[in-house]
Parts: C-alpha cells; sequence; structure tokens
C-alpha cells in the first residue's frame, strides 16, 4: 500500500513536506509540490477519503435531490451545469432519489453530503421541509423555502415578454394551456395575465386551460376544446415545448396547420424547438445558468458559511422567435 511515508521515501523529502504538497499547503515551492503529485501519481497514491473527511471536515460531496425528469433536456442540462462548476472545485455528486426508503435528510447524511441542490421537488412535502429545514447547507431550483437560497427562471417577466412579442405580431387572441399546479405555475399565469391586462388584451375563461408539463397528450386534448370554441384563439401558448407536439398533432388530425390556421408558442426552448418544420417560437430557459448558479450558491453556503446570506438568484432567458408565430401585422398592412 502507497503512503504518505512512501512517496517522501521516493522523493527524498520529509512526510511533512509531503503532506503540504498534497494538500496544496503553504511552504513548499510549486515546483517541488508538483514533483511531490506527479511521484504520487506514478506510484497510484490515493489519498483515503474517510482520513480527508476527519481532516477537512468535509466530503466533497454534494447531493442532487431530482423528480425523476432530468431525461428531459431542460434537467439533463442543468445537471451537467451542476455538474462541470463543482468538478472545476473538486466536488463528486450524489442523487438522493425520491424512491430511496430512507427521508432524504437521512440519506444525505449517509451519503456524507456537504450540501443539497433541490431540482423541482414538489412532491412529497414533508420529506424536502426536513430537508430544508436540518443543518445540510441546501439550494433549490424554481422553488422557494423560507431561510434557503433559490434559483428561480424569470417566470413572470418571461411570460410578460412573451405577451408583448405575440401583440407586437397582432394576435390578442390568445389562449395559454399551462402545467400542473405549484410555484412556477402560479408565476407563469400571474406573467401571462398582467402582460395581457398591460397590452389591452381581454382573456375569456375558456381561454385558460391546465394541462400538466411535458405530457403532449394533456395538450393534444386542450387544443381540440380551445378549437372548437365559437371563436378560438389565434395563438397558442403551450407549457412546455413538448406539450406543443400533443397539440399539433391534435391540430393535424383536425385538418389545422400551423402557422397559417392558429399561431402557436412554446416554452423551455430545448433542441427539438429549433429542429420541428416550421421551427417553434419559444422562450428558451436559460438552463446552463440555472444550474451554474445554483452549484456556485450551494459552493459559497459550504466553504463560506459564517459570510453566507440565503438569497433569491432570478435568471432569466429569452424569446425565441421560429415559424409558428402568423404575423398578424403584415396581413394589416396588406
Amino acid at each position: 500500500m502507497v503512503t504518505i511515508k512512501t512517496i517522501a521515501e521516493k522523493c527524498g523529502l520529509s512526510v511533512a513536506a509531503v503532506s503540504k504538497a498534497l494538500n496544496d499547503k503553504p511552504g513548499i515551492s510549486p515546483e517541488r509540490a508538483e514533483f511531490v503529485k506527479k511521484t504520487a501519481r506514478e506510484l497510484g497514491y490515493y489519498p483515503n477519503a474517510a482520513a480527508q473527511i476527519l481532516k477537512t471536515n468535509r466530503s466533497h460531496n454534494i447531493g442532487i435531490l431530482f423528480q425523476n425528469k432530468l431525461a428531459h433536456e431542460f434537467f439533463s442540462i442543468i445537471l451537467e451545469a451542476i455538474r462541470d462548476t463543482m468538478e472545476t472545485h473538486g466536488y463528486d455528486i450524489t442523487l438522493l432519489s425520491c424512491h430511496h426508503e430512507e427521508g432524504f435528510y437521512e440519506h444525505a447524511k449517509y451519503r456524507q453530503c456537504d450540501g443539497v441542490i433541490i431540482v423541482q421537488a414538489v412532491w412529497d412535502w414533508d420529506n424536502v421541509q426536513r430537508l430544508v429545514e436540518g443543518d445540510i447547507p441546501v439550494v433549490s431550483i424554481d422553488r422557494i423555502y423560507h431561510g434557503r437560497t433559490a434559483v428561480v427562471s424569470d417566470n413572470v417577466g418571461s411570460m410578460e415578454e412573451i405577451i408583448r412579442y405575440l401583440r407586437g405580431m397582432g394576435h390578442t387572441r390568445l389562449a395559454f394551456i399551462h402545467g400542473e399546479d405549484g410555484d412556477v405555475t402560479r408565476q407563469r399565469l400571474a406573467g401571462f395575465y398582467r402582460g395581457c391586462r398591460d397590452d389591452g388584451i381581454d382573456v375569456p375563461d375558456e381561454y385558460v386551460i391546465p394541462a400538466r408539463y411535458h405530457e403532449p397528450r394533456d395538450s393534444g386534448q386542450a387544443v381540440q376544446r380551445l378549437m372548437a370554441l365559437k371563436t378560438p384563439p389565434s395563438c397558442i401558448l403551450f407549457p412546455d415545448d413538448m406539450c406543443y407536439l400533443g397539440g399539433l398533432t391534435a391540430l393535424e388530425k383536425m385538418k389545422l396547420s400551423v402557422p397559417e390556421d392558429v399561431s402557436c408558442f412554446g416554452y423551455d426552448g430545448i433542441h427539438l424547438a429549433s429542429i420541428l418544420r416550421p421551427s417553434l417560437s419559444t422562450y428558451r430557459q436559460n438552463a446552463a445558468g440555472l444550474g451554474k448558479a445554483a452549484a456556485e450558491e450551494l459552493l459559497s453556503a459550504i466553504e463560506r458559511p459564517k459570510f453566507y446570506v440565503p438569497q433569491i438568484i432570478t435568471v432569466t432567458g429569452n424569446v425565441q422567435p421560429g415559424g409558428t408565430v402568423k404575423d398578424l401585422t403584415a396581413e394589416d398592412s396588406c
């Protein structure tokens, strides 16, 4: 077994000098420290994780609490940004599954997580709340917990921006198929109604229909209801880009085309939106920005606890024009 003493003998240095080099401590020149590290790698030396935890009181491991939607591009981008940021600072990642028999707090403790990032946790409120109220640093994404940092999308401002864009294209009959109830949905609904109010757009109750995120079939059924109205909308807003596919299928079955017969607008800005024909007009969320900001905030909470103050950080995105919104102002000018 290769030990620090083995490396010291190989390098002709003291154990103390080798320890300083391996732990990036002052008192040894950069050149000699690099020589020690190179020798350690050649000898196949690996520091003992348990000993490192005892010495530093840190495991350099963080937990990710997720909702089984990481297969969706939006969430996978968030996770990739978290991983990249954490790896840069020498941290590993453990996924804390919602199906684990232990509670989330107990699971994080068992895995010796220095901190946890909650990604879209809307289930098992009591279990999540125990984690949030515990002694482990926690940062959440798109959900706000008292006394904890939250990194959120600009759900209100994004909808207001979308409405301004659609109004600029001449649309005043706007329908909104929204996701299931929760912080994100309530914020987007508020932004939708605010945007319509500010642009003088009246929204009939039947133009706002609940559905589920990432469930195209729900949105397809909602589209059928909307297009069967005596005065159907000129543009339909979908809860996310994937749900647009369900709406598109329903429209095709009704022999209606996009955007000639009805315009459509998505949300998320996943890669699929740009490769569809016509390309989907959507709001591109900054998924990478959300993940990076959450990781950086958690690092600050872990490494500088005496100075850290929880806060709410808003990450903005932008409207991504495509070919699914018809410019009605061009028709009016003809």
